[in-house]
């Protein structure tokens, strides 16, 4: 029995047939006008504003404060759509690790998708809401016992098994007389990625089971030795950002050419394959982002071809986007506290920065922030926008081009905000992580409120 064989979130029966994504605007807009990396509600408003979901960011700014994030629903379902149109007779797992709410997780039940999560915390959230558990794919290179109890006494679907040493505390915590399905982690030996730190398909990093020297081969045999666990596929990752086809299709070929070995050793066929994600999209107007209609396809052929010349059945595919779904659907708000000039360069101060976006530090990701809120016909200047942490490297974005009368009060807006910002978001300096407000037909509700002083006290029980 496969994911796709157990009651999916909702009766696809009753939906219409998903839409295809809608088409980018035109090409020839100027950078600082180009909204195509913005939520697909995005619309201009006079006076330099803009509105995405029907609402305005200054009026999301005025009643929820700054920093905020702001995430489009409409947008996200849109996408889960859309994977689910390009993917047929495909598990579409969301991967929780990009951004994880109650709201968004009932979004993505709603739409139809499984979850793949890393953590008790975050299996526990979502089952709480109402996600179907069994709908869930547990993942995570050191699972704590806490999650793999967590993840046995609520009936996960699937339990990624990412090293040796997991097999046996697995085992022997899977209730007497029952079997828990688990795939296996392997490492194909493809390097992949946006950055040398997200890139997780190669050797010599932390995820996964080697091919190359047969540790993932060992540790298949060792899954099999065990009778509470079901072996039912393989599992690999590649890394994040990947914005070209060719590293899952390299893949495809190589996970294939070890379920051949596998039948042939051991006499089984697994039924399933999981590609993971990590599917690039762009954060500046131009940029190169992973064609996903065009993915789907070439998978799903190479998949076919790879099966035909290994004499295996083609297995059940399973992908999982998170960056791709949440990214795009999202901005953060921020308010201007201090513009600086010195000899070399201007700096515009926010009051949010490295806690509540790290990325820029970690991986080099490089924003396009924009002011909203009022027009204005002052030249545009090369500037870079810094938060407010006591760190030199807590920049959001470096030489970009903002008014050249940008001043404290205004409010900049930056798109592709929804992914990696929350769920890495930090207690630095104790300012407190922002709310997560989210529009759709002209009206703004609070998903996740600002974490207050209060709350940072309340935590503080040492006195």
């Amino acid at each position: 029995m496969t994911l796709a064989d157990l009651p999916a979130a909702r009766d696809h029966t009753a939906l219409p047939t998903p839409p295809a994504p809608p088409p980018p605007p035109p090409a020839h807009l100027d950078a600082d006008d180009d909204l195509t990396v913005w939520p697909h509600s995005t619309t201009r408003l006079p006076h330099g504003d803009l509105s995405v979901g029907g609402v305005a960011l200054t009026d999301i700014a005025d009643r929820f404060g700054t920093p905020a994030y702001l995430l489009d629903e409409a947008d996200v379902r849109d996408r889960c759509r859309t994977y689910l149109h390009a993917f047929p007779h495909t598990d579409v797992l969301y991967a929780a690790k990009a951004f994880l709410c109650r709201a968004m997780a009932h979004w993505v039940a709603e739409e139809g998708l499984g979850l793949d999560v890393c953590s008790a915390g975050e299996l526990e959230l979502a089952v709480t809401t109402g996600f179907p558990a069994h709908r869930i794919v547990l993942h995570g290179n050191a699972k704590s016992p806490q999650d793999l109890h967590a993840a046995l006494r609520l009936g996960v679907g699937r339990i990624v098994i990412d090293s040796a040493s997991e097999i046996a505390r697995l085992a022997s915590a899977v209730p007497h007389g029952s079997r828990q399905k688990v795939l296996v982690r392997v490492v194909p030996g493809i390097a992949a990625g946006g950055h040398s730190k997200i890139r997780t398909g190669t050797e010599d990093q932390k995820f996964g089971l080697s091919i190359t020297d047969g540790s993932a081969q060992h540790a298949i045999a060792r899954i099999l030795d065990q009778p509470g666990l079901e072996l039912v596929g393989l599992h690999c990752h590649l890394g994040s950002q990947i914005t070209t086809d060719k590293p899952y299709l390299c893949a495809v070929r190589r996970l294939v050419g070890l379920m051949a070995r596998i039948k042939d050793h051991h006499g089984i066929t697994l039924p399933e394959l999981d590609l993971g994600g990590g599917h690039g999209i762009a954060y500046r107007p131009g940029e190169d982002a992973l064609d996903i209609t065009t993915l789907a396809r070439k998978v799903r052929a190479e998949l076919t071809e790879s099966c035909a010349a290994a004499g295996l059945p083609v297995p059940r595919l399973i992908v999982e986007p998170g960056r791709a779904i949440a990214g795009p659907a999202g901005v953060a708000l921020y308010r201007v506290l201090s513009v600086k000039r010195t000899s070399e360069r201007t700096f515009v101060a926010v009051d949010g920065g490295m806690s509540d976006n790290p990325r820029p530090a970690l991986y080099g990701v490089r924003y396009l922030p924009r002011l909203i809120g009022r027009r204005s016909t002052a030249e545009p200047t090369t500037v870079t926008v810094v938060g407010r942490h006591c760190e030199a490297g807590d920049v959001l974005a470096t030489d970009i081009q903002l008014p050249g009368d940008t001043h404290p009060g205004d409010l900049l807006a930056v798109p592709v905000a929804g992914a990696y910002h929350l769920s890495m978001a930090s207690g630095y300096n104790l300012v407190g992580r922002p709310p997560v407000v989210a529009v759709a037909d002209g009206h703004a509700r609070l998903l996740v409120r600002r974490e207050s002083l209060e709350d940072i006290r309340s935590r503080d029980v040492g006195l």
